[in-house]
């Protein structure tokens, strides 16, 4: 039969269980079903609401009668979107048709408010995102009358398992006039199967369905239906999957043995890394290094340039995981310590000694004081040589004059303020006073002293606050002087915590003129910043301060770059 002949058809069955809430304020919710008969129910919960639902529609497909074979879409009654309406047809080339055997289908969002089971052509049922086919029409021979099963739908579609003799002759839906020309099975085997389907993407059972009735009515579960016609063959042996690595198929005879081994298995270690609800950088670069490695040994058993190329390729993307990994964590390889840094990676912590160098080599007043001011100052308005600043700001450096300070910077010409100090000096957060510093400002014949971006300035100047405003150091009462010693010690030690890029020390002279104090003062400083556990093991030679910093202030800290021992002459 065509599948347009609609008017020898009756139109399919359908009803919908719904979940909806009560009200506002309200957990219970109702579970109500199209069916006339069925009266709405209220549960406590969405959960027990959502379990009610299921198993009221598990009622309905257990007393509901198999598909009909005269029965069409009932999707297409409402007009759905794979079913086009006459009035519509002139919009497409070519119009939706329906094909295959007649189903009984469950469908539900993915919310989980609503289930639906309908007849439908098979065609549709495919067609339908996440459609379980509960039961299939089966089709009885107009020559000899024995009951013959539908050939197969689509992948999605599953054919039931036997029905009861006696329906109407044809359940197919063509394209064409002629119906396909069923496979006869015998009516033994016929009449011993049951009607059954599964639903489990929507958690439904199955049941022997009665052989009669078309008003499905929900009602005691039967016990356990029968098992499946055993003359069905069941699906083809599948071929062994062939073990693959970056698309490439690994070969059986691939020698030597280990090197195919380990080849399998990274692969399946990378397929399980993809699955990683987190990703970990590490581990992604450890399995490129292992993945480089044995694509080399594989270019040189295969001679395949293509290999060597795949290998490179690892390499590079193991640096890449590696870099990406320092970054975040601020730990680089380097650092057996594992410490977690407020400034990640090895080129924050060089734009932090540049600030410090440039502020060592600019500022426009002497004095330790003055010193810490511009430090701040600098990194405030860094990006474009504007920031703003509040009295707080000020107030947190434990200068002795912070008034007088601001003036003298001003009157010079380093800063410009559109007020006055004072103002400055009583301004919040909720208003603070733009700042301006001419030599910062990026000009286009001559851009700006430093090279880092707008999102690298607060990171910097975060960081500074917190080292220069450390707590000891603040009930300590510790002077500018202090503080800048421990900025500067931040930036001058190893990853492992010691002073100098290989635990040397720090040159006296360099902390002289970090700090703007005489080299005399500097152990006295050294003092303040022990007793405030800031140094551990400080010794001061005739050149150099050695020693380590404190567990405590490791986090702060920005490690200097390893410098390799130069070769000795022979």
């Amino acid at each position: 039969m065509a599948a347009g002949g609609l008017d020898e058809r009756v139109l399919g069955r359908r009803w919908t269980v719904r979940l909806d809430g009560v009200g506002r304020g309200s957990v219970a919710v109702r579970v109500s079903c199209s069916r006339p008969s069925c009266a709405a129910r209220l549960l406590p919960s969405a959960a027990a609401g959502r379990e009610a639902a299921v198993e009221h529609l598990k009622a309905h497909l257990r007393a509901a009668a198999a598909p009909r074979a005269e029965a069409y879409c009932a999707c297409k009654a409402e007009g759905c979107r794979g079913h086009v309406r006459p009035a519509d047809r002139g919009e497409r080339a070519e119009h939706w048709r329906c094909g295959g055997a007649v189903v009984l289908a469950v469908l539900g969002d993915r919310e989980g408010r609503w289930w639906q089971a309908l007849e439908c052509c098979s065609r549709c049922a495919a067609a339908t995102p996440g459609t379980k086919i509960v039961s299939t029409a089966a089709q009885v021979s107009a020559a000899s009358g024995a009951v013959s099963r539908t050939a197969p739908a689509p992948a999605r579609v599953r054919a039931a398992e036997g029905r009861p003799a006696g329906l109407p002759a044809s359940a197919q839906f063509s394209h064409s006039a002629t119906a396909p020309v069923p496979q006869p099975v015998s009516a033994s085997a016929s009449a011993s199967g049951s009607t059954s389907g599964s639903a489990a993407g929507s958690g439904f059972g199955s049941g022997a369905a009665p052989a009669s009735g078309s008003a499905p009515a929900p009602g005691p579960a039967p016990g356990p239906a029968a098992s499946g016609d055993a003359s069905v063959p069941g699906p083809g042996r599948r071929r062994p999957r062939r073990p693959k690595i970056a698309q490439r198929i690994i070969p059986y005879d691939l020698r030597p043995v280990v090197l195919r081994d380990e080849l399998i298995e990274l692969g399946d270690l990378f397929r399980a890394y993809q699955r990683r609800s987190e990703p970990d950088l590490a581990l992604l670069a450890d399995l490129h290094a292992r993945k480089a490695r044995a694509f080399i040994a594989w270019a040189d058993a295969t001679c395949d340039t293509g290999l060597r190329l795949d290998a490179q390729r690892a390499e590079q993307a193991a640096t890449a995981a590696r870099l990406q990994h320092q970054h975040r964590t601020g730990v680089s390889s380097e650092d057996p310590s594992g410490v977690t840094r407020l400034l990640t990676g090895a080129a924050q912590w060089e734009h932090a000694r540049s600030v410090l160098a440039h502020v060592t080599d600019s500022t426009p007043l002497p004095g330790p004081e003055a010193r810490l001011l511009v430090v701040m100052l600098t990194l405030r308005a860094a990006h474009s040589g504007t920031g703003n600043l509040v009295g707080q700001d000020l107030n947190s450096l434990g200068l002795s004059d912070p008034e007088q300070l601001m003036a003298e910077l001003i009157d010079c010409g380093w800063l410009s303020i559109p007020g006055t100090v004072d103002d400055l000096v009583v301004s919040r957060p909720e208003n603070p006073t733009p700042v301006t510093v001419p030599s910062l400002t990026p000009q286009p014949d001559a851009p700006g002293p430093f090279v880092f971006g707008k999102k690298m300035r607060p990171k910097l100047s975060g960081w500074a606050q917190r080292v220069i405003s450390d707590k000891k150091l603040r009930k300590s009462k510790a002077p500018a002087d202090v503080r800048l010693l421990a900025l500067t010690l931040a930036t001058r030690i190893s990853a492992n915590g010691r002073l100098g890029s290989s635990g040397e020390g720090v040159a006296l002279d360099f902390l002289a003129s970090a700090c703007a104090v005489d080299r005399d003062e500097l152990p006295c400083l050294i003092e303040r910043l022990t007793a405030a556990d800031w140094l551990a093991e400080a010794v001061v030679t005739e050149t150099h301060l050695t020693g380590r910093l404190t567990e405590r202030v490791l986090p702060l800290t920005c490690p200097l770059p390893t410098v390799a021992a130069p070769a000795d002459d022979d």
